[in-house]
């Protein structure tokens, strides 16, 4: 099975990181299943065949849950622009990461009652996605230090996309499951309606009809990370774009290229991908500044797609 395979091959990095603070600071398989089912009990029986093709493992059954793991930063940009004929949102986004600590999977799965089609992190979780409904959401680093008890963010990604079938409903349930740090998530649907949703483990949800966002809330609360991310400079640029009505394909042209794209390959900032939803046509698009991906929740994935990611 693919998921076998996936989780063969990168479970000692994951396991790895999950005990990178020691075992006595991550929650044991009995707590964080009780917080899964009580969170989000759509997810306990495919969390249990998971856990079940993983051989049963206590640390992997905890790890899956995401409950409490050990804090991590993205950076991230996302907007939302309109294609007139026909009339559809299209969710665009770059993702900012350290692409060596990447998984790069695709999910295009029928886990619920509906088809998730997705970019996959810590093995079932989801750092962008669409499902079969029309709904489409992303995400981007919310730029703030709070830290508290709740989930990390590809597991809620799978749980709303595997549950949701609105942008309401998508927000009604960023609402009540507690979340560990601070994320903007964008969401959109088939019907035109967009909103950007505030995530922090300190403050209320907040919802707002933004169409973009980069790696701060309203006001900067982190400077340093928001000047090594150029979060602000970002910001700026899809506003402006949003203000001149530009086309999709020319959000992606301007995603592919600075201030947008990043390339701190060092530092762990660099533009892995850009990813289109089109969630009314259930297509999705990746792009490189030299290659493009093409992928529909109708259709079988490749079993591999090769990138060069910089010259």
């Amino acid at each position: 099975m693919e998921w076998q395979r996936l989780h063969r091959d990168t479970w000692p990095a994951y396991r790895a990181w999950w005990l990178s603070e020691g075992s006595g600071r991550r929650p044991d398989r009995r707590d964080a299943e009780a917080a899964l089912a009580r969170h989000m009990p759509e997810l306990v029986d495919i969390h249990a065949e998971l856990v079940h093709l993983a051989g049963d493992d206590d640390t992997v059954a905890a790890m899956l849950t995401l409950w409490n793991p050990p804090p991590f930063i993205v950076g991230c940009s996302q907007t939302v622009a309109v294609e007139p004929d026909p009339a559809q949102p299209v969710l665009i986004r770059n993702y900012d990461y350290d692409p060596r600590l990447f998984e790069a999977t695709i999910h295009r799965t029928r886990w619920s009652s509906q088809r998730v089609l997705g970019t996959g992190d810590c093995l079932w979780g989801l750092v962008d996605g669409m499902n079969g409904s029309g709904l489409a959401a992303s995400l981007t680093f919310g730029g703030r230090r709070a830290i508290g008890r709740g989930f990390g963010i590809p597991v809620v990604m799978r749980y709303l996309l595997e549950v949701a079938e609105s942008v309401e409903a998508g927000i009604e349930i960023l609402r009540r499951i507690p979340h560990q740090i601070s994320y903007n998530v964008t969401l959109c649907d088939a019907t035109g309606r967009v909103a950007t949703a505030f995530l922090a483990p300190d403050r209320p949800l907040r919802v707002t009809d933004r169409r973009s966002t980069t790696n701060h809330p309203d006001e900067v609360e982190w400077p340093e990370h928001a000047e090594w991310t150029r979060s602000v400079e970002r910001l700026q640029a899809l506003r402006e774009l949003e203000h001149r009505g530009h086309t999709a394909d020319a959000v992606v042209s301007a995603m592919l290229a600075p201030p947008l794209l990043a390339r701190q390959w060092d530092e762990g900032f660099a533009t892995l991908y850009t990813a289109a939803y089109r969630p009314a046509a259930g297509r999705l698009t990746y792009h490189w500044p030299h290659d493009q991906l093409e992928l529909a929740l109708e259709s079988p994935l490749p079993e591999q797609h090769e990138v060069v990611l910089d010259a």
